[in-house]
């Protein structure tokens, strides 16, 4: 694969999570959330200016993390375990997008948790999975485990303090 095409191709999956991060700015959280604004947070709820930029890392992270695994067609071309990888990426970014209409937008905590903790389970099957592919890719999911585990902890405590 040729340097441009390198380039092109993590370009898509770049854009792919760009757009999955739109709901964020049609249901925003935080400030911009006079609903969000009114819940009662959990002790350890960080401030909301932390969430921009631990997103960005992450979904370059994410993005990057897919284009390494397009990387491997080039020399694991019919790998029984890429579809998975790919499939499971795609879940994870679909189920990451559905959380935040459901929590800011539909505002309804409890599913959102449900969603959250799918989210997780499916971030732990693509690392498992990415790992028989390409290590690197793996280990790129890690903080995104890390992170969707503590806002895991945050949405359930979220919902048990505002029921």
């Amino acid at each position: 694969m040729s340097k441009r095409n390198k380039i092109t191709t993590w370009i898509i999956f770049y854009l792919c999570v760009t757009v999955a991060s739109s709901a964020g700015f049609v249901f925003p959280l935080g400030d911009a959330n006079e609903w969000y604004a009114t819940l009662t947070d959990p002790s350890f709820a960080p401030p909301n200016w932390v969430f921009g930029p631990v997103w960005t890392i992450l979904y370059l992270l994410i993005a990057t993390s897919a284009w390494r695994l397009m990387m491997t067609l080039k020399y694991y071309y019919g790998h029984k375990l890429l579809p998975t990888a790919f499939a499971l990426w795609s879940l994870q970014l679909a189920l990451n997008v559905i959380w935040t209409p459901i929590f800011s937008g539909a505002q309804n905590l409890e599913i959102a948790f449900y969603y959250i903790i799918a989210l997780w389970l499916t971030i732990v099957a693509y690392i498992i999975v990415s790992w028989k592919v390409d290590r690197w890719a793996s280990v790129m999911f890690m903080p995104y485990l890390i992170w969707v585990s503590f806002a895991s902890v945050l949405n359930y405590s979220y919902w048990q303090l505002n029921i």
